[in-house]
């Protein structure tokens, strides 16, 4: 079960806690109305969203990172050195967008017996070369959403694995209308299953977790 961070139908919070392995992203925002169960934290481990996370002790001491046994580094080292040049002329203010901050979980995870796996480069040129076949149009990096799916599939190529939480939108130097696209193909085949957040089937009293975009 792939847990994101956009709306979520409280219903489901038994069905994820269930699942064999849980796999929240960032900040994990939704546990508690989408459940509490959390086997693994899947992080961008750079830029300012790895920065804010790390020297939060509110992320740090929360039940999910506190419960996960692993925690996942969803950016590349070599991928982001790579586009350094680029990301400096095309977007000046993203002065930290290529700061690693890949040591400083590895170091949290080893003093919290938790193992840190970053994923590699082979990863990021899969995915974008996934992506092409959609016209995603210039883009920087993938998602750390979408490298989360990757990763999953990857790790797991037997497991029935289930999405819920992914809205595919957020800045625009993401491919998200492509990304989502490509979900919406592994759905149709039966490579992943996706519990929807359909509001006008729903009364009033149900929960949802809603997205901070």
């Amino acid at each position: 079960m792939i847990v994101g961070n956009g709306r979520i139908d409280g219903r489901f919070a038994s069905t994820i806690d269930a699942a064999d392995l849980v796999v929240r992203l960032d900040d994990c925002r939704s546990q508690g109305i989408a459940g509490t169960r959390t086997d693994i934290v899947a992080v961008r481990n750079f830029g300012q969203p790895a920065g804010s996370m790390l020297a939060s002790r509110k992320w740090q001491s929360q039940a999910a990172v506190q419960q996960a046994t692993e925690i996942w580094g969803l950016s590349d080292p070599k991928k982001f050195n790579a586009i350094r040049p680029l990301v400096a002329v095309l977007h000046p203010e993203l002065r930290d967008f290529c700061d690693d901050h890949s040591g400083e979980f590895d170091r949290l995870c080893a003093a919290t017996s938790k193992v840190f796996r970053v994923v590699d480069e082979r990863l990021h040129d899969w995915v974008d070369d996934a992506l092409r076949f959609y016209g995603p149009g210039p883009y920087l990096v993938p998602s750390s959403e979408i490298i989360l799916v990757a990763a999953v599939l990857d790790r797991f190529p037997r497991a029935n694995v289930t999405i819920i939480g992914l809205e595919h939108s957020g800045p625009a130097y993401h491919p998200f209308a492509a990304e989502r696209r490509l979900v919406d193909e592994y759905v149709a085949v039966g490579k992943l299953r996706r519990l929807e957040f359909a509001p006008h089937r729903w009364p009033k009293s149900v929960q949802v977790a809603e997205s901070h975009w």
